[in-house]
């Protein structure tokens, strides 16, 4: 088991947080397993099943790599489906599963519970080792996953059991709950960072006539007057808008592993707690307009860089329902032209379907009977429509602008031009550019040097001037912020991404 043993352990008399997903341990609790010699506390069944699985698959070090904790099973989201042996009915994969030979099948699902890269590799290792899984590609940004698989081999329902083994649920992918999920993420960056941008204003109204004002012009009264209303502007900015910096260091401390958002948190509640107690205190400087402003510069670029992230994944979307879901076949073509209105993943090479102008063509074929142009601008960039005679090609996704068109079927579904240029896309972004690997190292190697740093000139200051220790370990945190060399390689990549799209 490569150091970590499959047999019950004693449970550590001063275990406080479950080592898998890092909730409070309860009292009388008695789960825990070994871990290179030490106990490692549980703090639930679920916890133990899903260590022993990680750890029955050869997948232990996935507890060194990962830098956040995953979603607890005994605070998991109730199952919606408890019978997964209901999504290897064809009917029900329809949708979201794809066939690609007479036995392959590729299937589109969504992953919860991914909280950080060392979530990804577990899931595409662990999935990648079932018997007749041929391909696995998850991306983080998006938490969606592409599986490929024989049907000889295996089942989807295996595929979601193994999934839901280690911890993590998988469903098929559904683009309104994704939507909404975005929309959720949006509305409450969006009401975090106008909580910063006004309460940074408003501090920035009380401090400005410290600046400007000769000493000795605004009396002692009216100074504490402004203290104290700066601390309760600044207040809500770090109880609310900065949250999901101590959130987000609170998880890297714990899976000990320090990540940029320690460095923030640190210099905010410093920079905070210094500013109160000097206006609790009457004495020292407030730094009320710096942490706010911090505050809200940071979340700005959170929120342009997940605003990039969204539009990249729109472009995707997009892409993705360019094909029609339904299309006119022809039933006895060319004996006469009577239709039927069938889904699009139901038709075969060598159909014949009715285009009518302004509809879109359902599949990539050739044009049997009727001249027209098409509006290929989705694939090429050509605004201007392109003329068809017949026995010339025609591309899914292209919009009929000309005469009504009869097409026979050449490649349907996964098979189109337009289907291949979008598995192009979503390759490109599940795989991580070398570039954004040494970056992510850089970065976690740089912010042990930020503490370092600032610990450093503490120390050196308590020495030289104890007045100043605090404001300049603070303004190394601060300075020194990783956030830009974390953030810039994700958000170069996700606007080149919707660039080129």
């Amino acid at each position: 088991m490569r150091g970590m043993s499959a047999q019950p352990a004693a449970v550590p008399a001063n275990a406080a947080h479950c080592y898998h997903c890092g909730l409070p341990v309860p009292d009388g609790a008695r789960f825990a397993l070994v871990l290179g010699g030490e106990s490692r506390a549980l703090c639930c069944a679920g916890c133990e099943a899903v260590a022993r699985a990680i750890v029955g698959a050869g997948l232990e070090s996935y507890y060194r790599k990962r830098d956040r904790f995953p979603d607890s099973p005994r605070e998991a989201l109730p199952e919606v489906v408890r019978d997964l042996a209901v999504f290897d009915r064809p009917e029900v994969q329809g949708g979201f599963v794809s066939v690609s030979g007479e036995h392959e099948r590729e299937a589109a699902l969504i992953l919860e519970g991914i909280t950080c890269p060392a979530c990804v590799w577990l899931n595409e290792t662990h999935l990648s080792r079932l018997p007749g899984v041929s391909a696995v590609h998850i991306n983080y940004a998006t938490r969606r996953a592409r599986v490929r698989w024989d049907a000889r081999a295996t089942s989807l329902s295996k595929i979601l059991r193994a999934v839901r083994a280690i911890g993590y649920r998988a469903y098929p992918y559904d683009a309104q709950a994704l939507e909404e999920s975005r929309r959720r993420e949006s509305r409450s960056m969006l009401l975090r960072l106008a909580v910063a941008g006004l309460g940074m204003m408003q501090v920035m109204m009380y401090a400005v006539p410290g600046y400007l004002a000769a000493e000795g012009e605004i009396g002692a009264d009216i100074a504490a007057l402004m203290r104290w209303a700066s601390f309760a502007l600044t207040l809500p900015v770090v109880l609310y808008s900065a949250l999901p910096f101590f959130s987000g260091a609170l998880r890297d401390l714990r899976a000990g592993r320090p990540g940029m958002d320690v460095p923030v948190a640190l210099g905010v509640a410093g920079a905070f707690l210094a500013s109160a107690a000097a206006t609790f205190t009457g004495k020292g400087e407030v730094y009320f307009e710096s942490v706010a402003m911090f505050v809200f510069f940071l979340l700005g670029g959170r929120y342009l860089e997940m605003r990039a992230r969204h539009k990249a994944a729109d472009y995707l979307e997009f892409l993705s329902r360019a094909l029609p879901a339904t299309a006119n076949r022809l039933v006895n073509f060319p004996l006469c032209l009577n239709t039927e209105s069938v889904s699009a993943a139901a038709l075969s090479v060598g159909d014949y379907v009715l285009v009518h102008p302004g509809e879109t063509f359902p599949v990539d074929g050739l044009l049997e009977q009727g001249d027209t142009e098409a509006d290929e601008s989705l694939l090429t960039g050509e605004s201007t429509a392109v003329e068809k005679s017949e026995g010339a090609a025609v591309i899914g996704g292209s919009v009929n602008r000309g005469n009504p068109a009869v097409v026979r079927v050449e490649r349907v579904g996964e098979h189109t031009a337009l289907s291949s240029l979008v598995r192009l896309m979503e390759r490109a972004a599940h795989e991580r550019p070398r570039l954004q690997e040494i970056t992510d190292r850089v970065a976690g190697r740089f912010v042990t040097f930020v503490l370092a740093a600032a610990a450093a000139a503490a120390l050196v200051w308590l020495a030289i001037d104890p007045a100043r220790a605090l404001p300049i370990a603070v303004a190394v945190l601060v300075v020194t912020c990783p956030c830009a060399l974390s953030l810039a390689t994700p958000m170069v990549l996700a606007v080149a991404a919707a660039t080129l799209a």
